[in-house]
């Protein structure tokens, strides 16, 4: 028995409006306040001296966050920056000259030395020319002569030390050295500057203390994170997107969201796309199988809605018509 004609045509009109219809495609993707958080810690391990910003509290760029104590270590920088300086005068004497009241007093002992030169030499002259006639003896004229060489090794020496005096005291290897070594003691002195500057973490961005993890007096592990910020700038939307509908989207393209209690919406503009799909299934691809591959997608928000995100918070995320 046959079924009825209308019973026919009725079932291949349901079967066509069926196949027909194609499944709606959404008009917001879900997704939620994502928080890149900074874990704080200094490189030294110590107490720690003061917690200067607590949890919850909001602080701007540069503004301290804790410190630890410094000693030993302003101690040793103070060692440092003393032989750094010590180093510093020894070559600034090596390479200026000596004080004029030194080179004046040299220059008057240099006149009285030719002085004397002259006179020796004048006496010397005498005594030879007396020696000839016979009138001294040859000791007299010794004396003489003596005289006048002890006089002018006398002249000679106050001579080269007053040239010394005018011209940089040490000799270039010397300089080359003195030099060297203040190099090296001003390392040191910068390395232990940093070390005790690092002892005191500041907040390298405006944000939120998200947590802290000790109190004052307590001993800290070096390295070990004593707050974490959550920055501002580190705050994002991340949503999922339906693998029918991803190409469709590109970095810098702009998106709005909404969420339970927020009076306006958040804008945002895409800056990443996974390049994988999420939930994907084992082997084959079929067409009711790619409905559930979806991509994760995120959005920086503008920088005057992003201190109010708070991470975990769900949204809706809607693409703005270009």
């Amino acid at each position: 028995m046959h079924p009825p004609r209308n019973s026919i045509l009725l079932a291949a009109a349901l079967l066509a409006a069926l196949s027909g219809c194609d499944k709606p495609r959404p008009t917001a993707f879900q997704g939620y306040v994502e928080g890149e958080f900074l874990y704080l810690a200094a490189p030294l391990a110590g107490y720690l001296k003061s917690l200067d910003s607590p949890r919850g509290t909001r602080v701007k760029e540069g503004q301290a966050i804790f410190a630890i104590t410094g000693d030993p270590d302003a101690q040793a920088l103070a060692e440092a920056e003393a032989r750094s300086g010590a180093a510093r005068a020894r070559l600034n004497n090596l390479r200026e000259p000596h004080r004029p009241a030194e080179i004046a007093a040299i220059e008057a002992q240099l006149r009285a030395a030719d002085a004397a030169l002259q006179l020796t030499q004048t006496q010397f002259r005498q005594q030879e020319a007396l020696e000839r006639q016979h009138f001294v003896s040859q000791a007299r004229l010794d004396e003489a002569r003596a005289a006048r060489d002890r006089d002018a090794a006398q002249r000679e020496a106050l001579r080269q030390q007053l040239a010394s005096l005018r011209i940089s005291l040490g000799r270039d290897d010397e300089v080359r050295s003195a030099a060297a070594d203040l190099d090296a003691a001003t390392a040191v002195a910068a390395q232990k500057r940093w070390l005790l500057e690092r002892k005191t973490v500041a907040a390298p961005d405006d944000g939120e203390v998200a947590d802290t993890y000790y109190r004052p007096g307590e001993w800290v592990p070096a390295g070990a994170a004593v707050a974490s910020l959550l920055p501002d700038t580190r705050r994002r939307l991340r949503f999922f997107v339906p693998e029918g509908q991803i190409a469709g989207l590109e970095p810098g393209q702009q998106v709005e969201a909404r969420c339970d209690g927020c009076r306006e919406p958040i804008r945002a503009s895409i800056d990443f796309i996974a390049p994988e799909a999420e939930y994907t299934p084992p082997v084959i691809y079929s067409r009711g199988s790619r409905e559930k591959l979806v991509f994760r997608v995120e959005a920086v928000p503008t920088p005057e809605q992003a201190p109010g995100l708070r991470p975990g918070l769900p949204v809706d995320v809607r693409l703005i018509e270009r």
